[in-house]
Formats: C-alpha cells, sequence, structure tokens
C-alpha cells in the first residue's frame, strides 16, 4: 500500500515540482494552443449545417492545411539565424498571432456571410484561406515555442545531464499545458456552440492570440552572443522555400493527384533534410533517432473515418452540440490524465512498449463506434450516448502522446543552436504523417461512400443522405489502424536482446534516453 501510495504521490506532484515561476510565460503560448479547441464543435456543427462542401472537399481542406506544418524548417531556420527588429524569439510569436487574427477575421467574415468577404471567392477558398492562415500562425508559434524550451532553463552551475533533464521536463510541461487549456475548454465549447451563433464563437477566438502575445511578452530566455548565433542554411531554407512555393503552385493550378505529389515530394525533401542535420551523429545514435521517426511516422498517418462519423452520430443517433461538448470534455480530461499519471511509463519505458500498448488501447477504444452503427446500444438496451463516452474517453489524445517522445529525442540530440531546425524538420517530418493519414482517408471515403443531405438557400436537395457504406468504412479503418502501426514496430523497433543495467544510457535501446528525464546515480 505504501508503495501505491507512493507511486501516486511521485505521479501527481512530480510535474509539480518540476514547474518553475521562469517557465510559466512559456507555458502560455502552449496553453493558447490548447485553448483553441473550444471552437472546434461549433466548426464542426458549422461545416454540416451551413457549409455546402462535399466530404471529399472537406478532407482536401485538411490536406492542404497540413502543408505549413511540413514546411517548418524554413520558420526554424528563420528562429535559428534570422533576427526581425532584434529578436529571434517573441518577434515570432507576435508574426504567428498575426496570422492567428487574419484566419479568425476571415472565418468570421464567411461565417457572417458579409459581402466583403463574400465577394473574395468561393466558400471553399475562403475557408481553406482562413485555416491556412491559422495554421500558419500556429506553425510560427508551435516552432518558436519548441526551441525556446531549450532556452527558458538556466544552465549556470549545471552538469549537461542536469540541464537535458530540465529541457525534456519542459517539453512535457509544455503538453500538459496544452491538455490542461483543452480540458478547460472542451466542455464550454459545446455549450457556446448551442447558445450563440457560430459567428460569434469564431469572432471570440481572437482571444487566442492575445493569450500567446502575453506569453511572448513576459517570457526570459537564455542569452545568446551574436558570434554564437549559426548563418542560414540556404539549403534547408532554400529547399523550404522552394517545396512552400511548389505546393501553392500545385495547389492554385488544381493539377491531377497535386495532393498525392505534393505529398511524395516533401517525404523525399524532409527525409533528405533530416538525413542532413543528422549526418553527423554517431551511427548508434542515427538508428536509434531514424528508426523510432520511422515507427512513429507510420503510426500517426493511420486513416481515420473522416467527416461522415460525425454526421452519422448528429443525423442519426441525434448527439448535439452540448454532449459533443461532453465528449470532448471526457477526451481533454483523458488527455490530461495520460501525460500527467503515466509520464513515468510514456518517458522510462522503450518507445516499442508505448508505441504497442497505444496500438491496442486505441484499437480497443474504437469498437464502441463501430458497435454504435451495428445497433450494440438497442441490443444492450442503452442509451447510445453511454456507449459513445467509452469509446471519446481513450481514443482521441493517445496520439498526442507520440509528439512528446519524438520532441523529447530531438531535444537530446540536437545542438546548441540548431535546435529550432532540428525541431522544425523533425516535427515536419512527423506531422507529414498526418497528411498521408488524410491522403488514405480521402481514398477510403471515395471507396465507401458517405453523404450527407446538402440544400442550397433555395431549399433544392443537391445531395441525399446515405450513411449505407459507413459500417464497411469502420471495419476498414480499425483493420489498418491496428496491423499498420503494428508492423512498423516489429520492422523499425527491434526488441532489445539483452537487459543492461539501468544507470547506463545505450543508445542501442530504442525509446527515450533515460538520462533526458532524470539523474541517474
Amino acid at each position: 500500500m505504501n508503495f501505491l501510495l507512493h507511486a501516486l504521490d511521485k505521479a501527481l506532484l512530480t510535474p509539480i515540482r518540476a514547474c518553475k515561476k521562469r517557465y510559466i510565460p512559456l507555458l502560455f503560448i502552449y496553453f493558447s494552443y490548447g485553448a483553441s479547441a473550444f471552437s472546434a464543435i461549433a466548426l464542426s456543427f458549422w461545416e454540416k449545417e451551413t457549409i455546402s462542401l462535399s466530404a471529399q472537399q472537406l478532407i482536401a481542406i485538411s490536406v492542404w492545411i497540413m502543408i505549413p506544418w511540413t514546411v517548418k524548417m524554413v520558420f526554424g531556420q528563420m528562429v535559428d539565424s534570422v533576427k526581425i527588429f532584434g529578436s529571434r524569439r517573441k518577434i515570432y510569436i507576435l508574426i504567428g498571432a498575426f496570422f492567428m487574427i487574419l484566419g479568425s477575421i476571415l472565418l468570421a467574415g464567411l461565417a457572417g456571410r458579409y459581402s466583403f468577404f463574400m465577394t473574395l471567392g468561393s466558400e471553399y477558398s475562403l475557408y481553406l484561406l482562413s485555416l491556412l492562415f491559422s495554421t500558419l500562425g500556429f506553425v510560427i508559434q508551435d516552432v518558436t515555442a519548441d526551441t525556446m524550451t531549450t532556452e527558458v532553463v538556466e544552465t549556470e552551475n549545471k552538469t549537461e545531464e542536469e540541464i537535458q533533464s530540465e529541457i525534456a521536463m519542459v517539453q512535457v510541461l509544455g503538453r500538459l499545458a496544452l491538455s490542461v487549456a483543452g480540458f478547460a475548454v472542451a466542455g464550454l465549447g459545446g455549450w457556446l456552440a448551442a447558445t450563440f451563433s457560430y459567428e460569434s464563437i469564431f469572432w471570440s477566438t481572437l482571444i487566442i492570440p492575445i493569450i500567446s502575445i502575453l506569453g511572448a511578452l513576459f517570457v526570459k530566455l537564455e542569452k545568446f552572443e551574436d558570434k554564437l548565433i549559426p548563418p542560414l542554411d540556404y539549403k534547408i531554407f532554400g529547399g523550404g522555400i522552394a517545396f512552400g512555393a511548389f505546393s501553392i503552385f500545385m495547389g492554385i493550378n488544381d493539377f491531377p493527384f497535386s495532393q498525392e505529389i505534393v505529398f511524395i515530394v516533401s517525404f523525399i525533401l524532409l527525409s533528405t533534410m533530416l538525413f542532413f542535420v543528422a549526418r553527423h551523429l554517431p551511427r548508434s545514435q542515427w538508428k536509434v533517432l531514424f528508426g523510432a521517426m520511422a515507427a512513429i511516422f507510420l503510426y500517426r498517418a493511420t486513416p481515420s473515418v473522416g467527416p461522415g462519423l460525425n454526421w452519422w452520430t448528429i443525423d442519426i443517433l441525434e448527439f448535439d452540440q452540448k454532449f459533443f461538448g461532453v465528449l470532448a470534455q471526457i477526451g481533454a480530461a483523458t488527455a490530461l490524465a495520460i501525460l500527467w499519471l503515466f509520464s513515468s511509463f510514456i518517458t522510462k519505458y522503450p518507445l516499442r512498449t508505448v508505441l504497442i500498448f497505444l496500438i491496442f488501447v486505441e484499437t480497443i477504444m474504437s469498437l464502441p463506434e463501430l458497435g454504435l452503427y451495428f445497433g450494440i446500444h438497442e441490443y444492450l438496451g442503452m442509451n447510445a450516448q453511454t456507449i459513445a463516452l467509452f469509446d471519446t474517453a481513450l481514443s482521441s489524445p493517445l496520439v498526442h502522446i507520440s509528439m512528446v517522445l519524438i520532441l523529447s529525442l530531438i531535444a537530446f540530440y540536437a545542438p546548441k543552436g540548431y535546435r529550432g531546425t532540428w525541431f522544425a524538420i523533425g516535427a515536419s517530418f512527423t506531422n507529414l504523417a498526418l497528411t498521408a493519414g488524410s491522403l488514405f482517408t480521402k481514398y477510403l471515403n471515395k471507396i465507401f461512400i458517405v453523404t450527407r443531405e446538402v440544400q442550397n438557400e433555395a431549399g433544392e436537395i443537391l445531395s441525399t443522405q446515405n450513411y449505407d457504406n459507413l459500417g464497411s468504412l469502420l471495419i476498414t479503418v480499425i483493420i489498418i489502424s491496428f496491423f499498420m502501426p503494428l508492423l512498423a514496430v516489429f520492422l523499425f523497433l527491434p526488441k532489445k536482446k539483452k537487459k543492461q543495467p539501468n544507470n547506463i544510457d545505450f543508445p542501442e535501446e530504442v525509446g527515450v534516453p533515460q538520462s533526458v528525464f532524470e539523474r541517474r546515480p
């Protein structure tokens, strides 16, 4: 019993003990990102009820808005090497906030059908542009905040091991701040969507960049002499700019298979850049990093069901905005609990063990939504909402844990002065997996077509409701999402052949280095 109490005390209090006053302004930036989720439910219902876009168009938008995440190396290079008004950190948080403000204004204008905004383009182009602006702002702030986690730590009179441990803990605290924010606003989002107009909710998202600006104004960072600031690497910076221009050109002209071409080019580009920046690592560390990133890539590249599932739960199961708020609240609470209580498991066990655990849990927790489609709630005599709670409780937040693992690895291996670039390239590569998942989802939705009823302003039916293929789509997604990442784990994360003493950091161990998280005796 004492052992259990000690373990629980350690799990609950470790993040609190690790948090310092110096970290709080930086955590505001992460908090603002998590708080942005309060408009997600309103956005989902607005997509279904107001905007006349098909499932394929909405999925296509989800693919295009991933582009800023895949060109993070450009922003990483700028954060590392380019001063704007004498700043390489805070100014980029302000620039990101500016783009977020533009995105919110454009989305609110589209929702309010303001004549000025409607003259700027079609629903599809305006919606895409608003999300691109917002995403671009979040990306710039994300790469800057991740870089600042390595500089908010005081390094005087500390060993390298202590510094690395503290850097990793700041990463964990950042994700906890994000999760706390998500938990705080999740239920609120459902209530707001049911109470206020979507236009009003989108206008209220302007508070999000203000929170991040406050964090940037008060954060204190390690000072670098100008001679220690690395020069701009034109291979990486130029390659990122060229790729961004290429992606925009492909998107504007809407060539056949343009999204697929952009994905393939970005995969080749990011793989090359990753190899380039990590080429000086010892072979053992190189194998750890690349094996981990390959496994996490395929884990994150699994497809989702797409918007059809949400449409079905709204039309057939009659889930309303408030209940979606409850689901979001449970999902956010679970994400917070997992990061807080299971941080020891996540950080101390090999990546192989953690990913296998996540794969099995996600598969099990995706079964309730399949059961709902085939009427398990009617067979059991239960309310459909009760069954839905078990699905959302664990399945939604688990994918984010993988980013904690990979960012901690990058924080450990990245050389001083180049961390912004390392964070950007590594995160871009793993985020590219989400683009692969979106493309996968798009093709599955072309095979298993799911449609909702769509009417124009005159009341004419443009699309009829048809959920007959949703069951087959759910089964296919569950099977792929189980076997594909599991195969990746066995291919890229081989099991350790023999046990090594705990007080030695062996690079052959495919997991987060122990010294990143705690000082060994």
